[in-house]
């Protein structure tokens, strides 16, 4: 049976952490004598990292655009595209790419398999503090949402999430092969690439902008849950089309009813866990008595999620959710900031690090025909999820455009489609390419552009406002 990977699958995170615990230190290789080097390799990682976050953020505030983009954009400075401070094995960089590597080379003396050894390792160690970083992102996204009002969109959440997969899931796949002749089997994994939504990036422009509780907010966070249920069983159907050119029934069956389960289960039970969730908090009488609970119950959560083959944040959200209705919920929120500023920016800085603008160079001749493509596909990515604002009915005075281009950004998703479309061989080099072109452009113009929808909104209501009063 074929399952569905989330960002960092189960068995990526299991081999890292039994490499952790081979070593005396926080480093996953094999060689215990190389693991301060590892740990060295990590510290300086994280000293990039940090100061590309701050930097970016810091920049995009002073010019009046979301600090998330920031982080993006500086991950592109250090990464792959331009810097190599911070580069991934995953993304196609070797240990002599890293600029980290070099250092630890000239320092140590290192012999190249060990060099190797240690670049796979400190870059798994990086990859997993992320992973945590968007763990601890959408727990707190969930602490911050409200249930009941999530609740009352429920319905207007799932027609949004189903048009938004359908729309550019049907039109980039059709147009693919009518268009450009594409295969059928790529032209669907391309398509699938498509419906994917980041629910880490939007959720956190929408909490900078103060609109995660407005209606809009919920309706786009709510979209992006259910997007990402979906995404997880689209591309587990497209991995088994591309495997054995067949679909694994049993598999998506399997996906639906434990995604399903899963969710509604996990809030009704919580229902009953908050009382036991307080008592618990109020006898323990050492520091961290609130927030340590609080992690167990949402790493937790977040294990059962991977473990059933759907992604770990939904498990972190839907733990967000349940103690949001605990009398402990701002007190929590206040404990769990200072963590998420320690470990989302790495999330966000690898985010960009990953990204290879030299897909977008035409003197490659295999660009060219990538970009054709990508213009294409781009359209398609944004048409397809601004349309989704129009499903909402029954909501007078909604903004339909904030709706839509919340549900646009790709991000870390994107690039999994891209990178499984890959590694199974259903993506030429021009496709691939045309994939992380739509990824990357969707990514980042998705925060500035919801930002301009919230403001124009805004200004509307203002006018509206000031023609009644006069």
């Amino acid at each position: 049976m074929i399952f569905a990977q989330p960002i960092i699958n189960s068995i990526t995170w299991v081999n890292s952490l039994a490499l952790t615990l081979q070593s005396p230190l926080l480093a996953t290789t094999n060689e215990a004598e190389n693991a301060p080097i590892v740990l060295t390799g990590v510290l300086l990682s994280l000293v990039f990292i940090y100061l590309a976050s701050k930097i970016g953020g810091e920049l995009s505030r002073m010019l009046d655009l979301p600090p998330v983009l920031g982080e993006l954009v500086a991950g592109v400075v250090v990464g792959a595209s331009a810097l190599h401070l911070v580069v991934f094995p995953e993304s196609g960089a070797v240990a002599s790419d890293s600029v980290v590597m070099t250092i630890l080379q000239f320092i140590n003396n290192l012999s190249p398999d060990a060099v190797t050894s240690i670049f796979q390792s400190q870059s798994e160690a990086v990859s997993i503090l992320a992973e945590l970083g968007v763990i601890i992102l959408l727990f707190e996204i969930g602490l911050e949402s409200d249930l009941k009002e999530l609740q009352k969109v429920g319905y207007q959440a799932t027609i949004v999430a189903c048009v938004g997969v359908a729309v550019p899931f049907t039109a980039g796949t059709v147009g693919l092969i009518y268009l450009f002749h594409a295969p059928v089997i790529p032209a669907i994994f391309a398509g699938a690439a498509l419906t994917a939504t980041s629910i880490g990036i939007t959720s956190k422009v929408l909490s900078e902008l103060g609109q995660l509780k407005s209606r809009e907010g919920q309706i786009i966070v709510g979209a992006a849950v259910i997007d990402d249920i979906l995404g997880i069983i689209v591309l587990a159907v497209v991995a088994s089309l591309a495997k054995t050119g067949e679909v694994d029934i049993f598999n998506v069956i399997y996906l639906i009813i434990s995604a399903t389960v899963f969710l509604i289960g996990s809030i009704l039970l919580g229902k009953y866990f908050n009382q036991s969730f307080v008592a618990i908090a109020n006898k323990l009488q050492t520091r961290g008595n609130l927030i340590i609970p609080a992690f167990i119950f949402a790493f937790f959560m977040a294990f059962l999620g991977n473990a059933i083959h759907l992604e770990a944040i939904l498990g972190a959200f839907a733990a967000g959710l349940v103690l949001d209705e605990t009398d402990k919920r701002k007190e929590l929120d206040e404990q769990v900031k200072p963590i998420a500023d320690i470990l989302v920016p790495i999330f966000f800085v690898t985010v960009g690090t990953k990204v290879d603008l030299s897909v977008l160079n035409p003197v490659v001749p295999e660009n060219r025909e990538g970009l054709i493509i990508a213009t294409f596909l781009i359209v398609v990515a944004i048409i397809g999820k601004i349309v989704t604002g129009w499903a909402v009915f029954g909501q007078p005075g909604i903004n339909r455009l904030a709706v839509g281009i919340g549900m646009i950004p790709r991000g870390e998703v994107g690039l999994v489609f891209a990178g499984i479309g890959s590694a199974s061989g259903a993506l030429d080099k021009p496709l691939q390419a045309a994939i992380i072109i739509m990824v990357i452009l969707t990514t980042f113009l998705a925060p500035p552009l919801l930002r301009f929808a919230f403001k124009q909104s805004e200004e509307i209501k203002e006018l509206e406002k000031a023609d009644l009063l006069g």
